[in-house]
């Protein structure tokens, strides 16, 4: 997701290229897909930014979308586009209301251990493992009770993604201690607290028997082939069996048996070694300075010189039941490791579970997983083991518009000791290795992706950005990215075969070009009608078919020229098909937007806002932290916090109507 502070963090890895294989880039085969079809269609060609209408008319033509029948007469956007916004404040259309619902800090809602914020961060290590941590990300509902569809009392589950040390402590990295990495350890993970709307109001249940919360530190349980593997071996768990934790959460997912799935995306971060660096320790993007996360002077789990299988031991996607708050998370190593934005889930044709995932990196891949076992509706417990087996493809996008599912499957196409993968298991540890030997294309920083609820076997993913294209020995400038420094990026779609998630073929398009609306700058120029926006990176359906996108443009970015005009981060609406966006909510200064879930009957939407009041550069300066921002609390004495925010119509009505 962004970036300076999340630049300093979390973007550090970004700007690096870990993907130095020979495998071709999207870009240049989105360029000679498009050639071929202006070629055929008898379009002269003018230059990559002549050819934009024809090259992002969406579904390809009028007749495609009628065919396909995205242009459903229950998805339709009902309300006014508003102002980009440069205000401290979050923003929405008249008559809706947008509340600050669950802040970092504000407790979870465990029985007896309830501490309340305190703006001068003086909370202590163990009150804000009882607290709502930082940089809040993916969310989503489950309804209470469990089975039914209850749009009124339910629980929430969100990810904590990173932390700002300048925000977290009154003196910043200054003393630094144990005590002090523990306390940032307890800011990341997972909440789970249950929430309930009584007299018109949202409220979260305090206190809950549901209320948890998940952290660097809470035992976890390792499934699939990677389990009991050598790479996964430490001298704490020398059966390479039980992980402590999950961290650098980002996007998610939830599956239809009622679970939530958390994504470890940039875990990288946190590790470092001054020893010289292995090949699948540069692949990854483990880094050979200290970072400011500075964890790993006072823990040696994150010093790889010290504990150096540890790192193999994050990169996964952890299932969480949050009906039982006894429940031990489970990593589920056969959907692969690497930096983890999401898991888009959905069911097959034959039953079987396919879930979608992006590499949020530069020229990283798009990945699907199919289990091996069916679905079973009325079998929760069968269904629990659904995640622990089955195979996982990479995606290769031809220029003919087609594509592949490449399945990384030891033995076949190369994977095989010849290429120093062992067996299974430690080829899905070395999941990027593999991509790269069968040859799936380099993609600019997949993220969310969004499985079309009425629509079997169309998905989008947000491409957000890549400021390397065009630079030399990286992609070059062509038609799908006319711009050197891609800052915009773009939403891609593709269909499945026979409409099936199974299927190992599939054909793509391009959805829009995000960038400039008017015609300033044509290196900038977006394909979309409406409202403009950058950096595409939350993404949703709601239940009615209405794409709903969120925006994460640096704040070392959104003031520079091609962002100039274009405001804070927003959250926008389109139903596939119109290349029509309105813009429906701006955040406060220095956020990100992001999370999405709909109450099951789409009268309330939660969504994010993430790091507000971030600097351009490094961590929050912790003498002046309200330098940016200071929503939602605009305490005089405090620092901005991270939150929920509960949206309602005014009149109860459906969302986006």
């Amino acid at each position: 997701m962004s970036r300076p502070l999340k630049a300093f963090f979390k973007q550090a890895h970004r700007n690096d290229i870990s993907n130095h294989s020979a495998n071709p880039a999207f870009s240049g085969i989105a360029e000679a897909y498009l050639s071929r079809r202006r070629f055929l269609q008898g379009v002269a060609i003018a230059g990559a930014t002549a050819s934009l209408p024809l090259l992002l008319t969406p579904r390809r033509a009028v007749a495609d979308a009628v065919r396909t029948g995205l242009s459903s007469p229950a998805a339709s956007l009902g309300f006014a586009s508003i102002p980009v916004s440069t205000a401290d404040s979050v923003t929405v259309p008249e008559g809706y209301i947008a509340r600050p619902f669950y802040r970092w800090g504000d407790p979870v809602g465990l029985a007896g251990n309830q501490p309340a914020f305190r703006p001068d961060a003086s909370n202590s290590t163990e009150e804000q493992a009882a607290q709502a941590g930082m940089h809040h990300d993916g969310m989503a509902w489950f309804s209470l009770p469990h089975h039914q569809d209850n749009a009124d009392h339910g629980l929430l589950v969100l990810n904590h993604e990173y932390i700002d040390n300048g925000m977290l402590f009154r003196d910043g990295t200054a003393n630094w201690s144990p005590d002090k990495a523990r306390k940032g350890q307890n800011a990341m993970g997972v909440s789970v607290i249950e929430v309930q709307k009584q007299d018109g109001e949202w409220q979260v249940v305090r206190p809950s028997s549901y209320a948890r919360r998940i952290t660097v530190n809470t035992a976890m349980q390792l499934t699939g082939p990677a389990r009991h593997q050598p790479l996964m071996q430490t001298a704490a768990d020398p059966g390479g069996e039980r992980v402590l934790g999950t961290m650098q959460n980002c996007a998610n997912g939830y599956t239809p048996w009622g679970t939530y799935l958390t994504c470890e995306e940039n875990w990288s971060d946190i590790f470092v070694k001054h020893a010289a660096l292995t090949p699948l320790e540069k692949r990854y993007g483990i880094s050979g300075h200290d970072t400011s996360y500075r964890w790993n002077e006072v823990d040696a789990r994150f010093s790889v010189d010290s504990t150096p299988n540890e790192p193999n031991r994050f990169g996964w996607v952890v299932e969480i039941d949050p009906y039982d708050p006894a429940s031990t998370p489970r990593k589920h190593t056969a959907l692969g490791r690497f930096k983890h934005e999401g898991a888009a889930v959905t069911v097959t044709a034959d039953q079987r579970i396919a879930i979608y995932m992006g590499d949020d990196q530069k020229f990283e891949y798009i990945y699907k997983f199919v289990s091996d076992n069916r679905y079973q509706p009325d079998d929760r417990q069968a269904n629990m083991q659904l995640l622990t087996s089955g195979t996982l493809y990479v995606a290769r996008f031809n220029d003919d518009g087609s594509g592949d599912w490449l399945p990384l499957v030891f033995g076949e196409n190369g994977l095989d000791a010849g290429n120093g993968f062992e067996n299974q298991g430690d080829l899905l540890i070395k999941t990027r290795l593999a991509a790269d030997v069968v040859g799936a294309t380099k993609m600019d920083r997949p993220e969310w992706i969004a499985v079309d609820p009425h629509h079997p076997g169309s998905l989008y993913c947000t491409l957000t950005n890549n400021s390397d294209r065009g630079k030399p020995g990286a992609a070059p400038v062509d038609a799908a990215n006319p711009r050197a420094n891609n800052q915009f990026g773009h939403i891609i779609h593709w269909d499945e075969a026979q409409a099936d998630p199974a299927a190992t073929r599939f054909r793509w398009d391009i959805l829009a070009l995000a960038g400039r609306t008017d015609n300033r700058d044509s290196a900038a120029q977006g394909s979309m009608q409406g409202a403009e926006f950058g950096s595409p990176d939350g993404l949703a359906f709601d239940h009615r078919g209405v794409l709903w996108v969120q925006t994460d443009v640096s704040s070392s970015t959104i003031n520079q020229k091609a962002y100039q005009g274009m405001g804070n981060n927003q959250m926008l609406a389109t139903v596939p098909g119109s290349n029509t966006f309105r813009r429906f909510l701006c955040g406060p200064r220095g956020c990100e937007i992001t999370g999405i879930a709909f109450t099951p009957d789409n009268r309330t939407l939660f969504i994010n806002i993430q790091h507000p009041g971030e600097p351009g550069d490094g961590i929050t300066d912790p003498a002046n932290p309200r330098a940016v921002s200071n929503w939602p609390d605009n305490h005089p004495d405090g620092r901005p916090r991270s939150a929920t925010v509960v949206i309602t119509r005014a009149d109860g009505g459906i969302i986006g109507t």
